[in-house]
């Protein structure tokens, strides 16, 4: 298997079908797709833009992994993921999973576990959303892309 290049709108098409729980994806900055040695491709990853909140500080979301099951496509995904965003100039790499995976990819690709999210909702007076439909803790991860820590 090897990486290659991929569209956003390509990625998130992949994602529809392939994720376990969140397949609907909003935008994207970038992507990567792993393909087998018949060009076929096994997993797909989409990196886009924290919360407004992180917007300019170095760092950049891992929004979404989805795969066919293929061995390893996901640590090379991630790995794909923060090679790219260090090359653009990124210091970090964050991403999130539900309490209960294990990280196993997420720790090969160099991934800290920086520990559970509140698990808040999204909708506040001052900026009205739609209601989360799953507001449960999620784990947090951190890869650092630079010696600068932001």
């Amino acid at each position: 298997m090897r990486v290659a290049s991929c569209t956003v709108s390509a990625a998130r098409a992949q994602v529809k079908l392939w994720h376990r729980h969140l397949p609907v994806v909003v935008g994207g900055l970038f992507a990567a797709q792993v393909v087998d040695d018949d060009g076929r491709c096994r997993g797909v990853a989409i990196a886009g833009n924290p919360s407004r909140a992180w917007q300019g500080t170095g760092r950049i979301v891992v929004d979404r992994v989805a795969t066919d099951g293929h061995e390893n496509a996901c640590s090379m995904l991630y790995g794909a993921l923060c090679r790219a965003a260090k090359a653009l100039g990124y210091d970090e790499a964050w991403t999130y999973t539900l309490p209960d995976e294990p990280g196993t990819s997420l720790r090969a690709a160099g991934f800290i576990d920086r520990g559970l999210t509140r698990g808040e909702e999204w909708n506040r007076p001052s900026r009205g959303r739609r209601a989360v439909i799953n507001a449960e803790p999620k784990r947090r991860w951190l890869r650092p892309l630079s010696g600068r820590t932001v």
